[in-house]
């Protein structure tokens, strides 16, 4: 899911490859323009190429050369447009783009510009690095320095995301960053949505599989390609070497090929005709060629199908080492997440937002909604007051496709060291989208894995079947194409058969431009509601739907708009001015006490798993029975003044050494308050005044043991996921 099977560039013109090289782009610019070596002196000539080259990383990174982006004219980013100006700040704004490119491991400071740029242009500099850092162009990702640059304490406002895919990990490093007090919903047990990274094949021999979202397309100013370079992954060119094979499983000669992709070419030359003559009447009629979209031939706009093609990002396609599950991982390093929390009811007004899952509800100032389009068509969670109508017509219209696997490892590489792709057709029209493609992962995963792809209708009636049955038809495809070169296909250690349609958590793959619809669809879906309730996710994206990269780029778009509003006019709210709470804090910490690490009678002791270190920090909950007096520095701690009559808890921060400190102590539970106020020095103190000063670690913890509690692997040998 989330990808395009096969590129929709690919479709038009094939272009040169090149095997992948993270410096690609500045090695070519150093070739046509010179090289940026910075001196300290420099000719006039020498400072227009160097501008030329900056100015063309920026157009990569897709501003436009001479003028503005509408976000940057929005945020009053000059003065007075189309000016001498503003073409001072384009050229500002470019180099520090090129600057944080040029190395994305360390936080890029505006001082450092400041170095390298003239005095004169001090207040472009702060409005261009400010765009630039607040909308999530630069100083992104998980680089360790990027989470020094983290505040210690919320200096915002509070804001659920409900998911943990790449729109909400990527919203919530930059909420948190930002200073806003951050928690997020994940209803599976596990991080990454539709990313999601299996270990298969037998123990002590594991290989890694990306059963959802696979293939970073094109790596020229991908942001996940950024993260690879921060966490110095490996990235695997995908080779252009395809062969296809016929439904007899003979090669396709290379002159058919070329034939019939001279075509198909043709054939797309003549739709883009046909729109231009039929003008708004195309968007009404089905493209009704191609299954890349994972959606059904006949409901595919041949007016917008391609609306996004301008934005593709350039570059090569590439496997990342290990699976996309790197990057997850890294992305939720620090961050709160709550598995197994799916959301039924959101409620959002002029006094903030309430999220609902079960008995369970969580209070806030915003709520930022990453579920798949598929959840919001099946309308599994309920909005009060409802949608907008322009939103559900757009919901309601947008196209939502499904490409599901077949994933298997077997004993050895049979198909060839030199293939990562190979294709095969289908002599039945309504199949041709069942197992129409291979990938090979055994360059990047560890083992001899090769996945098969199942896309459009084909990949709905794929879920009905058991998945022996479909493990058959793939090895009958299989040795029908190898057996004749007296190549043995061998029967696979495991597999596994996705179910992306029956997932109630997604309902499907990624989104696609359908009859009677529009990019604009893509805007509209984007729209804050009441600038309470935001929407983040691939089906956001209007630029980049349908890939990992469009959901990472639109989480950062969100976390930016949040903050805006969070800037904004008296119209709007202002969260710094609220002591408003994530109210479900409360909730973490019962679920927390439920299992804790130690327990010495009423006191109960957390810890992260992660972290054995002696000083490191943990929670304490020490419960008072009703009728209980205890000691403090001021006297006494009386619990009959608690309202209720129900035992009061009490909570403060201590470390692993101090826990062990208190182990030793001979007694009962006063010996225990005694020792724990006059010989470690701490005090206790009521929920609401802990929660304030131990959100972040009360966050860590739950997010930590989450992780550890749900890293549980299917043992199946023939399983669906």
């Amino acid at each position: 899911m989330m990808e395009t099977p096969v590129s929709k560039r690919l479709l038009r013109k094939k272009s040169l490859s090149r095997s992948y090289d993270e410096n690609l782009m500045d090695d070519y610019l150093d070739k046509q323009l010179g090289s940026s070596s910075r001196k300290r002196f420099k000719t006039k000539k020498e400072l227009e190429k160097e501008t030329e080259k900056e100015a063309m990383i920026a157009l990569s990174l897709g501003f436009p050369i001479d003028a503005l982006l509408e976000e940057e004219i929005k945020a009053n980013v000059v003065s007075e447009l189309d000016g001498k100006q503003q073409n001072d700040y384009i050229v500002v704004r470019n180099h520090i783009l090129s600057r944080w490119r040029a190395n994305v491991h360390a936080w890029l400071s505006k001082g450092q510009i400041k170095e390298t740029v003239s005095n004169e242009y001090g207040q472009l500099i702060h409005s261009a690095y400010d765009f630039c850092l607040f909308n999530g162009y630069i100083n992104f990702g998980v680089s360790p320095p990027f989470k020094a640059q983290m505040p210690e304490e919320a200096t915002e406002g509070s804001v659920i995301i409900i998911g943990a895919g790449l729109a909400g990990l990527a919203a919530a490093w930059q909420l948190l960053a930002f200073g806003f007090k951050v928690i997020v919903l994940e209803g599976r047990n596990r991080p990454g949505g539709r990313v999601y990274t299996q270990k298969m094949g037998e123990k002590d021999n594991y290989a890694a599989v990306d059963l959802g979202g696979s293939v970073i397309t094109g790596i020229h100013a991908n942001p996940l390609g950024v993260l690879a370079r921060q966490l110095s992954i490996p990235l695997h060119k995908v080779r252009d070497k395809c062969p296809l094979y016929d439904p007899e499983g003979c090669p396709v000669g290379d002159e058919i090929d070329s034939k019939v992709e001279f075509i198909f070419n043709r054939l797309l030359d003549k739709v883009t005709e046909f729109r231009q003559i039929m003008g708004q009447s195309a968007a009404d009629i089905s493209l009704g060629l191609k299954y890349a979209n994972a959606g059904c031939l006949s409901h595919l706009s041949a007016a917008y199908w391609d609306q996004d093609d301008p934005y593709e990002m350039g570059g090569d396609h590439c496997f990342l080492a290990g699976g996309n599950w790197r990057l997850i991982e890294s992305l939720c390093y620090g961050v709160p997440i709550f598995y197994e929390k799916t959301v039924q009811t959101v409620r959002y007004g002029n006094e903030g937002v309430e999220v609902i899952c079960g008995d369970q509800a969580y209070q806030a100032d915003m709520v930022l909604c990453t579920v798949p389009l598929g959840v919001l068509k099946k309308q599994t969670i309920k909005f009060i007051p409802e949608l907008p109508e322009r939103k559900l017509e757009a919901i309601d219209k947008l196209g939502f496709g499904l490409l599901n696997k077949v994933a298997m490892v077997f004993p050895y590489v049979f198909w060839g060291e030199d293939l990562d792709t190979f294709g095969c057709l289908s002599r039945n029209s309504n199949t041709r989208g069942e197992f129409f493609l291979f990938y090979s992962y055994h360059t990047v995963s560890g083992g001899s894995l090769l996945v098969a792809l199942v896309a459009g209708e084909a990949a709905r009636s794929f879920e009905s079947t058991h998945p022996s049955t479909l493990l058959h038809r793939v090895l009958s495809i299989l040795r029908g194409i190898y057996g004749p070169k007296g190549v043995d296909v061998p029967n696979p250690i495991q597999s596994v058969c996705t179910k992306w349609g029956n997932d109630p958590l997604s309902y499907g793959s990624y989104s696609h431009v359908r009859v009677h619809s529009s990019g604009s669809d893509y805007d509209i879906l984007a729209e804050n509601v009441e600038n309470r309730l935001f929407f983040a996710g691939e089906a956001t994206n209007r630029q980049h739907p349908a890939t990992m990269h469009g959901a990472y780029l639109s989480g950062l778009r969100e976390a930016s708009c949040i903050y805006r509003v969070t800037r904004g006019d008296s119209k709007q709210i202002h969260p710094r001015k609220s002591n408003r709470k994530i109210v479900g804090v409360c909730d973490i910490l019962v679920n927390l006490f439920k299992y804790p690490d130690l327990a010495l009678g009423s006191f109960h002791f957390v810890f992260d798993p992660s972290n054995e270190d002696p000083k490191s920090s943990g929670l304490l909950m020490v419960t008072i029975d009703s009728s209980t007096e205890l000691s403090n520095d001021n006297g006494k701690v009386n619990s009959s003044q608690h309202s209720d009559k129900q035992p009061l808890k009490l909570y403060t921060i201590i470390s692993r050494v101090q826990a062990n400190e208190l182990e030793s102590v001979v007694g009962d539970s006063e010996s225990l308050m005694t020792y724990l106020y006059k010989n470690l020095g701490l005090k206790l103190m009521g929920f609401d005044n802990f929660a304030l000063i131990a959100n972040s670690l009360i966050s860590s913890i739950a997010s930590k043991r989450g992780r550890v509690r749900n890293r549980i692997i299917s043992g199946n040998r023939v399983s669906h996921t």
